[in-house]
């Protein structure tokens, strides 16, 4: 071993390479890359898509392969493979193990029809489970806070009552829009125009609530460019 793979660099083509300032690059013409969809759908864009898409589907079936398949199914139908010799065989795990098998099936026009069984017993399964968290978020928890005081009294201070007063009225507004059994008329349609208002509000938090995000990406990738990339001070 010579001296540049003992200090743990990379040789190519002759050349001693630090790994990680090769890392520094790549991610930095990378970003280049996906940044290039600005001035048009082009070549060097679509490649750095395809392979961000191809690395992360190959790296998720690794995960799921090292975290599911071998510690949930093969581990526990062969213990002897995990060096737990003294362990009995787990054969329930067979069900489930059968139902990943029947999803592959998929991928084969003459046996297709099996994969319907397992992802129907996933969503079932998975929407079964949502439904609860579902009504105890948007139901239960909506209808707790249109219930609180609104007058400020006691422990009650005015901000909190005052908060809640908006919560009901926007509430009752809200809901008066979506009702279409007589028309937006009169004193009706000004509680249905506020509601829309409050449609409006809600919609727009949330817009922002996302273009926030994505700005916190941006600037995530423009420090990397300025501080890690180019080494600029202030990093």
């Amino acid at each position: 071993m010579d001296e540049a793979q003992q200090a743990g660099q990379l040789v190519v083509l002759g050349m001693s390479i630090d790994p990680q300032l090769l890392g520094l690059w790549i991610q930095a013409l990378l970003t280049f890359a996906i940044l290039s969809f600005l001035i048009g759908d082009n070549p060097v864009y679509k490649f750095a898509e395809h392979l961000f898409v191809g690395l992360s589907a190959g790296y998720g079936v690794v995960i799921v392969h090292k975290q599911a398949v071998l510690p949930l199914f093969l581990f526990k139908l062969f213990p002897t493979l995990a060096g737990d010799a003294d362990v009995p065989p787990d054969y329930l795990v067979i069900f489930p193990g059968l139902l990943g098998i029947m999803i592959i099936t998929r991928f084969i026009p003459k046996w297709d029809w099996l994969s319907r069984y397992p992802i129907g017993f996933t969503v079932g399964l998975y929407a079964g489970a949502a439904i609860p968290m579902v009504v105890q978020a948007n139901l239960l928890e909506q209808g707790y806070a249109t219930m609180k005081p609104i007058v400020g009294l006691g422990d009650v201070s005015w901000a909190v009552a005052f908060s809640s007063l908006v919560v009901l009225v926007g509430v009752i507004c809200t809901l008066s829009y979506f009702y279409f059994s007589r028309p937006h008329e009169g004193k009706f349609g000004v509680v249905s125009k506020i509601g829309t208002w409050f449609l409006m509000i809600t919609f727009g938090a949330g817009f922002g609530n996302t273009v926030m995000a994505r700005l916190s990406l941006l600037i995530g990738r423009v420090e990397f460019l300025l501080y890690d990339w180019l080494g600029l001070p202030g990093g």
